[in-house]
């Protein structure tokens, strides 16, 4: 059957997800992470443990959207500004439906069409690739103004994170998208406090976030990005697509966040590959969590 037959099953905005099912399924996120990157033999943990539970309450209670049918016109756009946490989004797409789960077995691998950043071209669910950082932002205004010349309620979202922030386009982007009044462009800043080069601070302070967004014209909300009830609520009192003035949600998170050691140290875990005891203790610890 081809994706022109499938019946069309949408997932609508604000679906059925309780608390506890959001965490777990947050924590699930970090065990498929952690196996994932133990396949490819290298990639990015601590960016994405800190946004497990921004994913989690997106995909699976937020965004209106229809697996069966990727290019759907009137689906929620998604966009991964900090495309390097791409392993977190893979087994969310394959659960949903997107693609095979058998595809995740080649994930990092040479000919996959997953690997360490999303591809618009080889992976279905994507919406925009990522690679250099910076540029999400503003193709997320684009696909906001053109919902608004085709008359169509969809929501972009783009997620961000502070270290990306310091790039010039991101803040061209954040101007154009309060000039052109996009209430239906929703940023939401995975703000942990470090770059791959360090903590933000000191590489090129960013804060305070919610001022910042609010000077160039939107509507800022912070939340802890841990806290899946305080996400919920962040985004079902999103303004209708058809308002005005776009939100940021700055989420305030802990890189590293589900597991000891890369809590401890989330820098050395930006970018690497656990040794099995390791894994092995990781995967424990987040099991632990979900008996």
């Amino acid at each position: 059957m081809t994706t022109a037959s499938r019946p069309r099953v949408v997932l609508e905005r604000g679906r059925a997800a309780s608390p506890e099912d959001l965490r777990r399924r947050a924590d699930w996120i970090r065990l498929e992470t952690v196996r994932l990157i133990d396949r490819a033999g290298l990639g990015h943990y601590s960016s994405t443990f800190s946004c497990a539970e921004i994913l989690s309450v997106l995909y699976y209670r937020t965004l209106r959207l229809s697996p069966g049918h990727p290019d759907w016109p009137d689906r929620d756009r998604f966009l991964l500004g900090k495309g390097h946490v791409a392993v977190g989004l893979w087994p969310i797409l394959a659960d949903l439906g997107y693609f095979p789960e058998a595809w995740l077995e080649g994930y990092g691998r040479l000919g996959s069409p997953l690997n360490d950043h999303p591809n618009m071209r080889t992976a279905p669910g994507v919406d925009f690739s990522s690679g250099s950082l910076g540029h999400n932002l503003s193709v997320g205004v684009g696909m906001a103004l053109a919902g608004r010349f085709q008359g169509r309620d969809y929501r972009t979202f783009v997620l961000t994170g502070d270290g990306e922030l310091q790039e010039g386009q991101v803040w061209e982007a954040a101007m154009a998208a309060s000039h052109h009044r996009l209430g239906n462009l929703v940023a939401v800043v995975d703000a942990n406090g470090f770059s791959g080069g360090g903590p933000t601070s000191r590489a090129m302070n960013v804060e305070p976030l919610p001022a910042r967004f609010e000077a160039f014209g939107w509507r800022a909300v912070e939340v802890d990005g841990h806290d899946v009830v305080a996400l919920m609520e962040a985004f079902d009192r999103l303004p209708p697509p058809g308002s005005e003035v776009p939100t940021c949600v700055v989420a305030r998170t802990r890189k590293g966040k589900g597991v000891t050691m890369t809590e401890a140290a989330p820098q050395s875990w930006h970018l690497g590959h656990m040794a099995p005891a390791q894994r092995d203790a990781a995967v424990a610890e987040i099991e632990a969590r979900l008996r």
